[in-house]
């Protein structure tokens, strides 16, 4: 039987008008499926109208500029929708999701169906979970004392993914899955003995350490930057007094 990093995997990702997902709002996003390594992935995209401003710093990363998505993108509501919808079906099927940095993209998913949609992305797997796989968690755990970054651009660099078109979303999630097939094959002494269910278990133990690691590293160099142990979904930011 062939192990789970050589079978079927789903991937998402977004572009966003920024960076903070209280905040910032999904200007594109995108759903690769693969069955079979090398197989010809089926790539479901959208175009968002978020509806406000898209800062220059965001159109000068994915390209998009306010025009263009008034021109062309669709309003939020029905696109968050269809985005959870689909995500669902991924989960209903057994696919594993690849998500790299998964709290990012799918929190801000989640606030989205939120402000758009009254609901919330936990609201949609409640017949079958979600089962996440992050590179960049994995990587982190699988090889924690190599040194230099590691972003999606450092692991394909690393692994030897090819990553053609980067920040779209598209590339983007293509890139990531082929990342976490990789890091499948170099670590598979580590990694068969695990399903796709003890893995999501597990990366949730091993962000919340590395994201503590991460905050003594800050407290040492004087940052103040906080850094949120929550794993692959950050918990909704309670209401203000």
């Amino acid at each position: 039987m062939a192990s789970w990093y050589e079978g079927p995997l789903a991937a998402f990702d977004t572009e966003t008008t920024g960076v903070h997902v209280e905040t910032d709002r999904i200007v594109s996003a995108a759903i690769v499926v693969q069955d079979t390594p090398g197989a010809r992935p089926r790539v479901t995209r959208w175009l968002v109208n978020p509806g406000v401003p898209v800062p220059e710093a965001a159109t000068a990363v994915h390209g998009l500029t306010e025009e263009h998505l008034q021109r062309n993108g669709r309003w939020p509501a029905p696109v968050m929708h269809e985005i959870a919808e689909k995500l669902a079906e991924q989960a209903l099927a057994g696919r594993p999701l690849v998500v790299m940095n998964a709290p990012f993209d799918l929190t801000i998913l989640d606030r989205e169906l939120r402000r758009h949609r009254a609901s919330s992305l936990d609201h949609w797997f409640e017949r079958a979970p979600l089962l996440v796989l992050d590179p960049r968690v994995l990587d982190k755990h699988l090889d924690r004392y190599r040194k230099g970054r590691r972003t999606l651009t450092d692991l394909c660099a690393h692994y030897g993914v090819a990553l053609d078109g980067a920040h779209d979303a598209g590339a983007d999630a293509l890139a990531a899955l082929e990342v976490v097939r990789a890091v499948g094959r170099r670590f598979a002494a580590r990694l068969e003995p695990l399903s796709p269910a003890q893995l999501h278990m597990s990366q949730a133990v091993w962000h919340a350490a590395q994201a503590r690691g991460l905050q003594a590293w800050f407290a040492r160099s004087g940052t103040e930057e906080a850094v949120d142990p929550a794993w692959p979904l950050r918990p909704d930011l309670p209401a203000a007094a």
